[in-house]
């Protein structure tokens, strides 16, 4: 393999095009009309454009891609995260164009990428789960109207064929169920193209808890430890920690779900990199909750705890060779905070905030690090996530993890969008998140940023005065007139030539 397609855009674009940068590898990248400019396009060592803005003509074409890779000599495709990471029919098209895919086998995404079939793949294992629907198939809402009150309320209504809280809806009570039930296979169908739904019991007071894991062609498998997520914002994450300061120091518990992520990996045959999703209740009974057959966007908290970095592995492993580590290898160094940038307003519901970037500072300094695909110039559109950056930092506690974020937030500025670092710097001030007690519940029933607002001391008068600077520097320098001087040159030249005429 001496060169790769990456099929995605944006800073996991980035991120893998530095990887196989470091390992020699010539880069193939695609975009589309909107990110003719993108940061991706300019890195990479050939680029074709996909088609217009919109996903379904652009990134979710696998038929283009291919075609693609073809005319472009690439002999394998990375798929990054999102769009066509997670399609087994993509990975199958690979496969039976002679392509690489590096991911897992389309069986294994199959077998894991519908959540009912997942269920009932790690329940044979012995792999415990959330109460739910258990069934295989599509069940029709007089039967999940059914079975409801035996899984008990509150309950999640879930799309099977997807993630990141699309097609999600938390269910309270029976009389509530039916409209909601309509509403989740509505955004379901719309977000994946399939409107199947399942139930899960909701776990209160529940930990967001994913274990990383690698396994190789020769049957290796590995974990990396864990992560938490638990900080979210409908079902959407925004600041990950490893490792989980709810597990601690608790390493019978970290070891026990390290050990049933492996399992769950081993029952379909998993290859390459993975992440096995957990919730994990108050008395620290876990639960399986999805797999994720695809890399993760918080890897970078678990490269910087294990110094494994994940994107080259996986490359490894699509290449045939053995893992570099084995489980013995794989320690807990520090701890890593990662908090996701995106163009949003937190003092406004977190609504879109779309526009150019007109001015840039990222932080930098000792264990901080920036993964971000965007530059001063650089146009945020309606059509894609609004990640703007991953803003990750490594501490040898988390303490000094926490303290290190704050600096690196203070540092960030972005002018041109709004984005959510005040939310992301009110949470490090948080007393609740410093000392590690929140759950998945957190910044929707015990986090405000009205409260964060209404607590800031505003100084209008200081505000008026550097307005006022700005605005006369502003007209001082349109002002200003530099004439051309009477001679034809400089005065350093003109002495120079008294100086020769003179000896």
């Amino acid at each position: 393999m001496n060169k790769v397609l990456i099929a995605n855009r944006g800073e996991i674009a980035v991120r893998i095009l530095r990887a196989c940068r470091e390992l020699g590898i010539e880069t193939v990248a695609v975009y589309s009309e909107a990110d003719r400019q993108a940061l991706h396009v300019r890195y990479a060592d050939e680029a074709y454009l996909l088609g217009p803005a919109p996903s379904r003509d652009s990134y979710l074409r696998g038929d283009k891609i291919i075609a693609i890779a073809k005319k472009s000599g690439a002999q394998a495709i990375h798929p990054g995260y999102g769009f066509l990471a997670e399609r087994a029919d993509f990975a199958q098209a690979c496969q039976n164009a002679g392509i690489l895919f590096i991911g897992p086998k389309p069986s294994a995404i199959a077998a894991m990428g519908d959540k009912m079939t997942a269920r009932n793949t790690v329940i044979a294992a012995g792999v415990p789960v959330v109460p739910g629907t258990e069934g295989e198939g599509s069940l029709s809402d007089e039967d999940l109207l059914a079975v409801a009150p035996q899984i008990g309320f509150p309950l999640l209504v879930k799309a099977t064929a997807g993630g990141g809280g699309k097609g999600m809806r938390e269910v309270q009570n029976i009389e509530e169920m039916p409209a909601l039930l309509q509403s989740a296979r509505r955004e379901a169908e719309s977000s994946f193209g399939d409107g199947n739904v399942y139930l899960e019991k909701l776990v209160e007071g529940a930990r967001h808890i994913e274990i990383q894991i690698l396994a190789d062609q020769q049957g290796n498998t590995i974990y990396l430890n864990e992560r938490e997520c638990s900080i979210q914002r409908r079902h959407q994450k925004l600041i990950e920690e490893a490792p989980s300061p709810f597990i601690g120091d608790d390493e019978d518990l970290r070891k026990r779900m390290g050990c049933v992520a492996v399992k769950a990996a081993q029952s379909v045959g998993y290859v390459n990199a993975g992440t096995i999703e957990f919730l994990v209740d108050k008395d620290k009974h876990f639960y399986f909750l999805e797999m994720n057959t695809r890399l993760q966007v918080e890897h970078p908290i678990t490269e910087l705890i294990t110094g494994v970095d994940i994107v080259k592995e996986q490359i490894r492993i699509a290449r045939g060779r053995q893992l570099s580590y084995q489980q013995e290898d794989i320690k807990i160094n520090g701890a890593a905070i990662e908090c996701r940038i995106n163009a949003e307003d937190p003092y406004n519901g977190f609504l879109p905030s779309t526009g150019k970037i007109a001015h840039s500072i990222l932080p930098t300094g000792p264990g901080v690090r920036v993964d971000t695909g965007v530059y001063p110039g650089f146009e945020i559109t309606p059509y894609y996530d609004p990640l703007i950056a991953k803003l990750v930092v490594w501490g040898e506690t988390r303490a000094q993890a926490i303290l290190r974020m704050r600096r690196a937030l203070e540092e960030y500025r972005i002018v041109g969008v709004r984005t959510n670092i005040p939310f992301h710097q009110a949470m490090m001030d948080s007393h609740r998140f410093m000392g590690g007690q929140y759950d998945t519940r957190f910044v929707e029933e015990r986090f405000s940023m009205q409260d964060v607002a209404e607590g800031r001391t505003l100084h209008p008068e200081i505000a008026a005065l550097m307005a006022t600077l700005v605005a006369h520097r502003s007209m001082a320098r349109t002002a200003q007139v530099v004439r051309r001087g009477e001679r034809d040159t400089s005065n350093w030249k003109w002495v120079g030539r008294w100086e020769r005429m003179h000896r």
